[in-house]
């Protein structure tokens, strides 16, 4: 029965999120600063398996999330509305001749944005896949400058692109994202990562931090667990760049600039390498950091970032570096107990 504790659990608490969303009794303050954390949970966690199970060092974790962002609104803005209204799939002068947020009142928009968010996170997973390609040869500083030049080229692609509004980017974004659908991907992205890194592909990543020389020579397939590793964190930072469109209602190419990835490494680092409790704890308190200091304005990022230092100072492992909560981590093996024939 103790196995059904945690499914029993999470179910409860979607279904109390749920009621309490719809009924209002959370402010939309409380639930905005709920789905924030969920979403930086997400980004942390697939950014953790990179940089922190598989040892590498990705900076450009936003260029993924915009690919996500964008492939999301496009479906929900202009294609969906097309086959429901009829109308053009790019209106003249780029801007909408419909009402978006009346047709996205209706049940059907919000069956079908999972799917949408699927189709953003496939997106970036096939951008991760080009980025996993070149790291069969490199590591360390160099893979760091590779991901940086794919987030500057992806952001700039997106500027100059007209179709997708330019450098003003995509307005009129149906606000779909909510406290439950958030709730229910962060669940998924935290087991869903947590079940493959301790798979046989997970103990694979896991050996190409150690010495990825020696994995080989153990024939561990490091293409293969490179690119699982790189395909999985992109597809769920395309996810979480979807939820974060359709929160924000609006996103330009300058939202996800250099400073979105060093926000995302920072709640890594800030929650503990090689940790997915730590990437959970991580998000909760950079943004709860964020919003219980935003009476000092400016001078928030100033006591931030000392408490960053301290940390790093004190304890360089993270709040949660290479451990987990109880429920999060594996089960350990039983142990058959073997007895000794007795002697005549």
């Amino acid at each position: 029965m103790r196995k059904y504790y945690l499914p029993l659990g999470l179910i409860g608490l979607f279904i109390v999120l749920t009621g309490a969303s719809w009924l209002g009794f959370f402010s939309d303050y409380i639930q905005t600063v709920l789905m924030y954390i969920g979403i930086n949970a997400i980004l942390t966690v697939s950014l953790n398996l990179v940089n922190g199970y598989m040892g590498e060092f990705s900076v450009g974790h936003a260029g993924f999330m915009a690919v996500g962002a964008y492939i999301a609104s496009v479906l929900t803005t202009r294609v969906i509305p097309h086959f429901v209204l009829g109308t053009p799939l790019v209106p003249s002068g780029f801007m909408y001749t419909f009402d978006v947020a009346a047709w996205a009142k209706g049940p059907a928009v919000h069956l079908v944005f999972p799917l949408v968010l699927l189709m953003g996170g496939l997106g970036a997973a096939l951008a991760g896949l080009l980025v996993a390609i070149p790291s069969f040869r490199i590591r360390g500083d160099y893979l760091a400058i590779i991901t940086l030049a794919v987030n500057y080229i992806v952001k700039s692609a997106f500027e100059n692109t007209e179709a997708l509004g330019g450098s003003r980017g995509l307005i009129g974004i149906p606000k779909l994202t909510s406290v439950p659908w958030v709730f229910v991907w962060t669940v998924i992205s935290l087991w869903g990562i947590r079940n493959f890194i301790y798979s046989t592909y997970g103990k694979g990543v896991m050996a190409i931090r150690e010495d990825e020389i020696a994995a080989e020579f153990m024939t561990v397939d490091t293409r293969r667990s490179k690119i699982l590793a790189f395909c999985i964190s992109s597809f769920f930072a395309g996810i979480g760049g979807g939820l974060l469109a359709h929160l924000l209602l609006y996103i330009n190419p300058a939202t996800f600039s250099i400073i979105k990835s060093t926000e995302v490494l920072v709640m890594v680092y800030l929650g503990g390498m090689s940790s997915v409790s730590g990437s959970l704890l991580g998000a909760i308190a950079y943004i709860g950091l964020s919003e219980a200091l935003r009476p000092l304005k400016l001078w928030k990022w100033v006591v931030i970032s000392l408490i960053l230092i301290l940390l790093m100072l004190f304890r360089r492992e993270g709040i949660m570096g290479f451990k987990e909560f109880r429920f999060l981590a594996p089960k350990a093996p039983k142990r058959e107990v073997e007895y000794a024939p007795a002697s005549d």
